[in-house]
């Protein structure tokens, strides 16, 4: 495809920072091998997976490959003898899971080509560096003072972006670095705009921005030329790492960790500073902060590719980021971004996890005030501070900057407005990738906490003790509902009356109706109240005085 023609329509723009998950499904064994069946997951979606079919040699080739890295790998061991046995092939799958987890949870390994080509080879098939070749060729025939000495092979860590060592013809000594990089999945620039705006790059002056040679962009890719430093980026400084050499052979595993010096943190921490503060002020979205983006020249830190934020390209940090919901504008990323970079300055290498529970013990307690602002739950969880904040910090607000160089930036109105637009874009994908993450989180961990054992004997004792209680209540709704149904039987007769006086001599006559009334009117159920009362107000006195005759006496004839 020739460089200034449009790519194709339907182009996809992956997210190539997108974590890939690989879990091993089944095995099948063949005549002579075994095949693993493996599901690859983009991102938090099961719908976007796919299977994949490896054998063990392809396991083999990989780590072969990544051992340029210099990481110890746990790949299984190979087995000559015995190896179709199915323990054997059991026990291999379990090891082959844990070298796939170990691989795709390395934030190094897993966004680089080799384990992307592994695990989406539909994806990542092409080769980029003949791609970058072919563009870079055709620039070259409207542009012949320029010439390639060579590629720079896996000097980055971005699969779509090459580097190659230049020289212009009549200055043969002189030695510059080109960079090719096809458009991201947050390029929201129009055509126009983007091509005005990477051809402004070259006029962008300031003492901490490393300065652009020559740039130039189509629809679907953009070139750019610097000087080449011998000394390297600021990565370089720290991990003692030559910088023509693989990313994965400079970072993966450093020979030795050692933290810069006090009084180079503090410099160096406010010169990045320094210019974040001017971009963010030009409303120039950067967004792509971290060491090997900062060139040293001397004592001095020069900011690189500012090219990405308009390519489109995302972060080196946005597996960090995304998972934090108040790190949600390219102020607030850039932010974050510092204070991994800080760490690094501090401590020679980057943190295992974010966010950062504890530091370790550092150089100064100012230092490790700015990154518990920067990298600890509590800043993860509540926001960034801005960049004129950390400014004021004890850290870097006694820093004097000794450069006469005045900065220069123009951009036209309508490219400003652009920019707002476009950063505005990006920064509502952010958004939506962190509300769908957040929402995956808490339904796995409520899935999770659901199916513990601990939760499933809860569950069981809480089952035992709703059916006991729901027994009880259904006994004694029962019972309830018994004795209402008795008590309405009951109430609908007259009550019996009480049990009568053992017999008596006869009333005076006078007196015999009364009781005898109430005797009839309590059996009638007329009062039972007027046979009480009138029990109570009996009186002994009124009753006449009887004549017996006893004949219980024995009778002798």
């Amino acid at each position: 495809m020739a460089f200034m023609e449009k790519p194709p329509a339907g182009k996809v723009l992956l997210d190539d920072t997108v974590p890939l998950t690989a879990a091993i499904e089944a095995s099948q064994s063949l005549q002579s091998h075994t095949e693993y069946i493996i599901r690859v997951q983009r991102g938090i979606s099961v719908e976007n997976s796919w299977q994949i079919v490896r054998r063990y040699s392809d396991f083999d080739l990989l780590n072969n490959s990544l051992q340029i890295a210099g990481l110890s790998l746990p790949l299984p061991p190979k087995k000559l003898i015995g190896n179709m046995d199915r323990e054997f092939i059991a026990e291999r799958q379990k090891g082959l899971q844990n070298y796939l987890n170990v691989i795709t949870t390395n934030h190094i390994l897993s966004n680089c080509e080799l384990v992307k080509k592994f695990l989406d080879p539909n994806n990542y098939s092409a080769n980029y560096t003949e791609i970058a070749l072919q563009q870079v060729s055709m620039f070259f025939r409207s542009e012949p003072k320029w010439e390639v000495v060579e590629p720079l092979k896996d000097i980055g860590w971005r699969i779509r972006k090459k580097y190659f060592l230049m020289k212009i013809k009549n200055q043969p000594k002189e030695r510059l670095v080109l960079s090719w990089a096809d458009l991201g999945p947050d390029k929201y620039l129009s055509d126009k705009d983007f091509q005005c705006l990477i051809k402004l790059l070259p006029s962008c002056l300031h003492p901490y921005i490393y300065r652009v040679t020559f740039a130039t962009a189509n629809e679907s890719s953009a070139l750019l030329i610097r000087m080449f430093n011998e000394k390297g980026t600021l990565k370089d400084l720290i991990y003692k790492a030559k910088p023509k050499d693989p990313f994965l052979k400079k970072y993966c595993n450093p020979k030795k960790i050692q933290g810069l010096e006090l009084q180079q943190i503090k410099t160096y921490g406010r010169q990045i500073l320094e210019v974040l503060k001017f971009l963010h002020d030009k409303g120039f979205p950067y967004g792509h902060l971290h060491s090997s983006n900062v060139m040293l020249d001397g004592d001095t830190c020069r900011l690189l590719d500012l090219e990405n934020s308009l390519l489109g390209l995302p972060s080196f940090y946005r597996s960090y980021f995304s998972q934090f919901r108040k790190i949600n504008t390219l102020e607030s990323v850039d932010v974050h971004c510092f204070g991994h970079l800080l760490y690094e300055m501090t401590y020679g290498r980057p943190p295992d996890s974010v966010p950062v529970d504890s530091f370790p013990p550092a150089p100064s307690m100012a230092v490790v005030a700015v990154l518990e602002s920067t990298l600890s739950c509590e800043a993860c969880k509540n926001g960034m501070p801005t960049v004129s904040r950390l400014l004021q910090m004890p850290l870097f607000s006694d820093v004097l900057l000794t450069t006469s160089e005045k900065p220069q930036f123009k951009i036209p109105t309508k490219l400003k407005e652009a920019l707002r637009i476009a950063k505005e874009c990006i920064e509502k994908r952010l958004i939506e990738e962190q509300k769908q993450i957040h929402q995956h989180r808490r339904l796995t961990r409520a899935q999770s906490h659901h199916g513990s054992e601990e939760e499933r004997k809860k569950r069981k004792i809480l089952a035992r003790k709703k059916s006991k209680r729901s027994a009880l209540e259904n006994s004694e709704e029962h019972s309830a509902k018994y004795s209402n149904s008795n008590n309405s039987g009951i109430s609908a007769l007259p009550p019996p009356p009480p049990p009568l006086p053992p017999p008596a001599a006869p009333l005076p006559p006078a007196s015999t109706e009364a009781p005898a009334q109430l005797s009839s009117q309590a059996v009638n159920g007329v009062s039972r109240g007027a046979l009480l009362s009138s029990i109570q107000n009996f009186q002994k006195g009124t009753l006449r005085k009887a004549e017996t005759c006893d004949h219980s006496a024995p009778k002798i004839g």
